[in-house]
């Protein structure tokens, strides 16, 4: 018996010392290091096996996986196990209706090809959700081209998968099908219609009602959609988006931009969310994230939203979700309201948006801002304030209380949140700055300007890259130089055919 577990127990460490091997970090910050290297990497896979279907905190009450949720939790593994991730891409892909949109809940019972839909009564009487929500099939678009991206996989594209309800498509048809579902669902203003929820199930926005997250994130689908145009020779959809891309753009610009923020949306009786003037909820946090990694925001525009961000809704335990919290301005359909003020979706610090603030803030080559609210949020940066976040150092939860609560600081909910995977997002391709694409790597990270030096060891389409940047001006962002095992390239951007089995590369910002 001794034997028997004894091997079982290697057999179990083997097989999480080699997924975790496939990303490791060794930076200045050892609260950055243990997250990275271990502890947000293991909370991505069990996110990742489990999407929020089993937890002590729900007590079975969850009756399949949800759509969103799921989606974008196979991101925080794509960089470690591509292989695995591809399976549950397949299955989500196979759970996306034929008109485009994302069944809200996938049961567990899923049969790809014979599902009933939101538009059945019997799926709403099964699941209990009455509607399709705005956002479910465009988190499809930064999973898929990110697993592609870093496994070199483009004959994916061309794969076919079977629809939930009926018929099938190539891959590149189920991201086409996403896109009409979004067009065919415009609101009064020309922008994506709020639906049944746009990912804050407690903002209510009504059937005609519009979000400007959602409206970045369909522009960010479309610029997305587009290098698989490009690569399908597709001079067709191309025209297509040249035409409704712009247009959306021009939308989102003329009716959403506020002086120095993006405002939340438009109900369906024209009353506009989040405007600076407004009482409470004047600031929210997801349009200036996404703003920025949409590529929509002019440099001016994201610097302005970035720094909005940081004077209105930062605390010392992350960015609140909005601010002032609703007390006595509330919109009919503003749910949050039922919330404490500062918990919850209630200008609490929700802790899955950290890690797209992260990111947006890389993306500008502000390291230093990036750093401080992975610092801010970071579970193993809290072992001197465990009396007051109150949850294991070593788990993300799903929203900290903000700053206007008796308990500014405490955590709830832990383990199964899609805070891992965004965190994880943030901290790869926003602060360690890898950023594959079809054809390679670019290399440009965003850091803590004490980060004098630091190293990554990535296993990147079967190939070992042992990276080294060195940072002796003390900079947040920029390229000097970079070398590959040996050879001096002019920018920051490796061709996979130049890679070799073993990589040495210096890179010197």
């Amino acid at each position: 018996m001794e034997a028997a577990v004894a091997k079982e127990y290697e057999t179990l460490v083997g097989y999480w010392h080699e997924k975790l091997s496939h990303f490791q970090v060794k930076t200045p910050s050892e609260p950055f290091n243990a997250m990275i290297n271990t502890w947000n990497a293991y909370n991505c896979f069990m996110t990742f096996i489990w999407s929020r279907a089993a937890s002590f905190i729900y007590c079975g009450l969850r009756n399949g996986y949800g759509y969103r949720d799921t989606v974008q939790d196979i991101q925080g593994v794509i960089h470690l196990a591509p292989e695995m991730a591809v399976e549950k891409i397949r299955f989500m892909l196979s759970a996306q209706v034929d008109n485009g949109g994302g069944l809200p809940l996938v049961k567990f019972t899923h049969n790809a090809g014979h599902e009933d839909t939101p538009d059945d009564e019997s799926y709403v009487r099964e699941t209990g959700h009455p509607a399709y929500r705005a956002d479910d099939a465009l988190w499809l678009f930064p999973t898929i081209y990110k697993y592609i991206s870093e496994s070199g996989n483009l004959d994916f594209i061309d794969e076919v998968i079977v629809y939930a309800n009926k018929d099938d498509g190539t891959v590149y048809d189920h991201l086409k099908r996403a896109i009409d579902f979004s067009m065919n669902r415009l609101g009064n203003h020309g922008m994506p219609a709020g639906l049944h929820a746009d990912w804050n199930d407690c903002l209510r926005l009504g059937k005609e009602g519009e979000s400007t997250f959602v409206a970045f994130q369909l522009y960010y689908a479309m610029t997305i959609i587009r290098k698989f145009a490009e690569y399908k020779k597709d001079d067709i959809y191309l025209g297509y988006l040249d035409e409704v891309q712009p247009k959306l753009g021009e939308t989102i610009q003329k009716l959403c931009w506020n002086e120095d923020r993006y405002i939340r949306g438009f109900k369906d009786d024209g009353l506009v969310i989040g405007q600076r003037t407004d009482p409470e909820a004047s600031m929210w946090l997801n349009p200036q994230s996404w703003s920025v990694i949409s590529g929509l925001a002019t440099p001016e525009q994201a610097d302005l939203a970035l720094d909005s961000v940081f004077r209105e809704l930062n605390t010392d335990y992350g960015a609140m979700v909005m601010y002032p919290p609703y007390k006595e301005h509330a919109f009919d359909g503003a749910l949050m309201l039922l919330f404490n003020a500062c918990t919850k979706e209630n200008a609490g610090i929700f802790s899955q948006p950290q890690g797209w603030i992260i990111l947006a803030e890389a993306l500008r080559g502000h390291g230093e801002r990036a750093f401080t609210y992975f610092m801010e949020s970071a579970p193993a940066a809290m072992n001197d304030k465990a009396e007051i976040r109150k949850l294991e150092p070593y788990s993300h939860g799903q929203f900290t209380e903000g700053k206007d609560s008796p308990f500014h600081g405490r955590s709830h909910v832990h383990w199964l949140t899609g805070t891992a995977s965004t965190v994880m997002v943030g901290c790869v391709e926003g602060i360690l700055g890898m950023r594959p694409d079809f054809f390679g790597l670019r290399i440009a990270p965003a850091v803590s300007p004490e980060w004098k030096e630091f190293e990554i060891d990535k296993l990147f389409r079967g190939k070992k890259l042992h990276i080294t940047v060195k940072n002796p001006e003390g900079r947040e962002s920029g390229f000097t130089s970079m070398t590959v095992n040996g050879k001096a390239y002019e920018d920051n951007y490796i061709p996979a055919e130049d890679l070799q089995d073993e990589n040495e590369i210096i890179f010197v910002m």
